[in-house]
């Protein structure tokens, strides 16, 4: 996906406009102070354990745009339907996206509908889009970081991780993307393991309010080894973390062994990694760990000069690199 974006993406389009530029290739993108995000799904299939498209659809937007440490304001949402769709199934997703929304504090204020021809679309297909003014707290916070050490940027940002910066996660990693493949392929393991998209814009706001956070992102496609591995690219630091201090749930580690997957390698949609100076770790921890949706958060590693990569010291005591996935090992699953 990097190399396509590369290849064509970049190569195409001008990128360089903006406080954080199309070219920054984060989460969202900063003009002139407003946080601006896109994003389209094509789950499959469209209702899940814990979630269906609708649900997943406005809790994805809005935590791009909570990760850049902007304030969600409004959604817009286009649906590209393929025409026979059940209309039960319609106002379901419709009411799961209105209700995500409410509790996320945002609304969907415009859209788009499209219906196409039966094998056009795989039943139903939707993009998100939002925007965001920079967070009442954003200011405190990288005051915060400024005492701490040298730091340019006015928002948190891929490329703002720097050595020695501590890594929260904000809780149990890989439950969607086992959730949906279990359920799609009838593993059984969907008994066990739900979904756990769900906006984070609340708890990004928490630990805000704390400060000391240089950099925000949600593990999505290509899990955390696909993170870690941007932001040590981008930011040019190395990374370390510890197999054992990673929260991972025993269903979803017993669904990866069976499925010969790796569970660093799969995405969330209800979990973000935090990158926060040392003093501030283990008090944005705390806060983190307030919220209903942080309750597992722990400290994972953090960011170093003394290696290159991503590197995980192993419950065995040995070390190995965490390479970026080269594929999508549970595709559909956003």
């Amino acid at each position: 996906m990097i190399e396509f974006i590369r290849e064509f993406v970049l190569k195409e389009l001008d990128h360089d406009f903006g406080e954080v530029p199309l070219a920054a290739l984060d989460d969202a993108a900063i003009v002139e102070g407003i946080a601006f995000t896109t994003d389209s799904y094509t789950v499959r299939p469209l209702f899940f354990p814990g979630g269906d498209i609708g649900s997943l659809a406005v809790a994805g937007t809005v935590n791009d745009l909570s990760v850049m440490g902007a304030k969600p304001l409004a959604l817009s949402c286009a649906m590209i339907i393929q025409e026979g769709f059940p209309g039960e199934d319609l106002h379901k997703i419709l009411r799961s996206m209105n209700g995500t929304s409410k509790k996320a504090g945002v609304r969907i204020v415009t859209g788009d509908t499209k219906v196409v021809e039966k094998g056009a679309a795989d039943g139903l297909f939707i993009n998100t889009s939002g925007i965001g003014k920079r967070s009442d707290y954003l200011d405190h916070n990288i005051k915060e970081v400024r005492g701490a050490r040298k730091y340019p940027w006015n928002w948190p940002n891929d490329s703002a991780v720097g050595p020695g910066d501590v890594l929260i996660v904000s809780g149990s990693i890989g439950n969607h993307g086992v959730a949906l493949l279990s359920f799609r392929e009838g593993y059984g393991f969907e008994t066990a393991i739900k979904s756990d998209a769900a906006p984070l814009n609340y708890m990004i706001e928490q630990a805000l309010k704390v400060g000391g956070i240089t950099a925000m992102k949600d593990p999505t496609r290509g899990g955390v080894a696909n993170l870690l591995n941007e932001w040590a690219d981008k930011s040019k630091v190395g990374i370390r973390i510890r197999e054992e201090e990673l929260p991972i749930d025993e269903a979803v580690i017993s669904a990866c062994e069976m499925l010969g997957i790796d569970p660093l390698e799969v995405g969330n949609e209800g979990k973000a990694v935090i990158s926060v100076v040392p003093d501030m770790a283990e008090t944005v921890l705390k806060a983190v760990k307030s919220c209903s949706e942080g309750k597992k958060a722990k400290i994972i590693g953090e960011a170093t000069s003394d290696v290159k990569g991503v590197m995980m010291e192993t419950h065995t005591g040995g070390k190995r690199i965490v390479e970026p996935p080269i594929g999508d090992p549970v595709p559909r699953i956003c």
